[in-house]
């Protein structure tokens, strides 16, 4: 997709991941709506990125997340691409998961995107093109101890959006994931944590400890994603041998 004045929803837009593609996708002439929960934020990004638009939403609440996809199709007229990045971690021993704290994290994490999918699809549809971009995790392909929480829920994400893309080729709408690897962000002192000293020791083991990417690299990577179409976007070559079948 060529995102010349196409427009674009990105979710968790006022920092790391979400504001790096944002700026990137204003760098390459598309129209973005930028989504948090910090309306004041948005309003000093939205300043310096032209054609932005700022709206307030909590995306695990589901009358806010129909409300903004509303207002960006009125605001615009049209809704050429979803990203779906806002999130949280929850990392617990599957033994001491709280379930309440899972469920209150996968409103966030899988139901809010997929209601999110769910409201733009029809607009899609209509227009007779469009894309919708998940954001996933290199976790989605691990199995590490004390990381099933969030890996879960990314696991989920991976396979409605998977399904969805076979579902949508007929409406010419593409749906694609994109897997980023360990970010130099504060993501990690946002992780609700039911725990958990073994974490580094296991991911040393596991790899984990190569050196972070940059927000800017992964929104490289999201923007590669739409321009090429391709169905899964890996942060790495390595992150490809990790694919379950």
């Amino acid at each position: 997709m060529n995102l010349k004045d196409k427009v674009v929803i990105v979710t968790g837009a006022s920092s790391r991941i979400g504001l790096a593609a944002a700026e990137l996708l204003t760098k390459r002439g598309a129209k973005v709506a930028l989504v948090a929960r910090s309306i004041e934020r948005l309003h000093e990004i939205s300043k310096r990125l032209l054609d932005s638009h700022p709206i307030q939403a909590d995306m695990a609440r589901e009358d806010d997340v129909k409300s903004m996809v509303k207002e960006t199709k009125h605001h615009y007229g049209r809704i050429d691409v979803l990203i779906n990045n806002a999130g949280q971690g929850y990392d617990a021993p599957v033994e001491k998961l709280n379930i309440g704290t899972y469920r209150k994290i996968f409103d966030l994490n899988v139901i809010g995107p997929l209601i999110a999918m769910q409201q733009v699809i029809p607009i899609m549809r209509e227009q007779k093109e469009g894309m919708i971009v998940n954001i996933s995790s290199g976790l989605a392909l691990m199995s590490l101890p004390n990381m099933s929480p969030y890996a879960s829920m990314k696991s989920a994400l991976v396979n409605l959006s998977l399904t969805a893309r076979e579902e949508l080729k007929k409406d010419n709408i593409q749906v694609i994931v994109v897997y980023p690897y360990i970010t130099d962000t504060d993501f990690e002192k946002n992780t609700t944590r039911e725990i958990v000293e073994e974490i580094s020791e296991h991911g040393e083991e596991h790899g984990a400890l190569r050196p972070p990417d940059s927000p800017e690299y992964v929104a490289q990577k999201i923007v590669e994603g739409i321009e090429s179409g391709e169905g899964e976007i890996f942060a790495h070559d390595w992150m490809r041998k990790m694919k379950r079948s």
